[in-house]
């Protein structure tokens, strides 16, 4: 549910997450492993990893700790002049009812690169047209970013595709570049820390992967000033008869803005 409405400073930065309620298992599972509660603001104590010191583990787990435990399906967004946090709660509330549960077959520990993160089984159709959904449907919301953000951004070394998404939708990896994921680590350089931490993670997280998975709801994350820590400002639960691929079928998938 909406938690209560506050006052948005110019600088607060809003994000759609793959979340789920508190009590969640998938959720108190990640949020100990990262070592905060997004919920409550509370820092947790992590699991004790052989091989690897308590304050190096908190060291590689500082970035995602920072954003809260999720799966990102709009990314981080400044709001659009003369819009408000009270009508973004609103649109996640209608959207919530417009859209219907769906399942995927199951997560896992795995490789991302040289990033530790939750991902799909398989091919997820539901969850990628999912992520569209969100992506277009809280775009009016989104101010545009400025050039020292599209400047940041484009220093990670963009495809033509990927810097075309970033100029249109504020993010590269939307669309087919888009990969759900649910980050469970800053990028490991040592391949002796990497190794410990994914048996780590693959025997942590062991209740909650290979096994399939109903998803019912999404979250409003907020962070209140520049680089502080992000906070679930609302979980919604998806109420509709649509599915995410019957949904996106009717906003036209990818004859719109993503092949201009």
């Amino acid at each position: 549910m909406p938690l209560q409405h506050e006052i948005v400073i110019p600088d607060m930065r809003y994000a759609i997450y793959f979340a789920a309620e508190a009590d969640d298992p998938l959720m108190q599972l990640g949020n100990a492993w990262l070592g905060r509660d997004p919920f409550s603001g509370r820092e947790l104590a992590q699991p004790v990893i052989e091989g690897l010191a308590p304050d190096r583990l908190f060291q590689l787990t500082a970035s995602p700790r920072r954003y809260g435990f999720h799966g990102t399906l709009k990314a981080p967004f400044r709001l659009r002049d003369g819009e408000s946090e009270a009508a973004l709660l609103d649109a996640c509330a209608a959207f919530a009812g417009s859209v219907a549960p769906f399942d995927i077959q199951g997560l896992d520990v795995n490789r991302l690169g040289k990033f530790l993160a939750l991902t799909p089984k398989g091919t997820e159709p539901d969850l990628q047209a999912f992520a569209a959904l969100c992506l277009r449907s809280f775009e009016p919301f989104r101010a545009p970013l400025s050039d020292d953000d599209l400047a940041r951004r484009r220093r990670s070394g963009l495809t033509s595709r990927q810097d075309a998404y970033l100029a249109a939708w504020g993010y590269p990896y939307v669309f087919e570049e888009f990969r759900f994921h649910m980050t469970l680590s800053d990028k490991l350089d040592d391949d002796t820390e990497a190794a410990a931490l994914t048996r780590a993670a693959q025997s942590f997280f062991a209740d909650v992967t290979g096994r399939p998975r109903s998803c019912r709801t999404f979250g409003l994350y907020v962070e209140p000033e520049p680089g502080g820590p992000f906070q679930v400002r609302g979980i919604f639960t998806l109420t509709g008869t649509v599915t995410p691929q019957a949904a996106e079928q009717q906003t036209g998938g990818s004859s719109r803005k993503e092949n201009a």
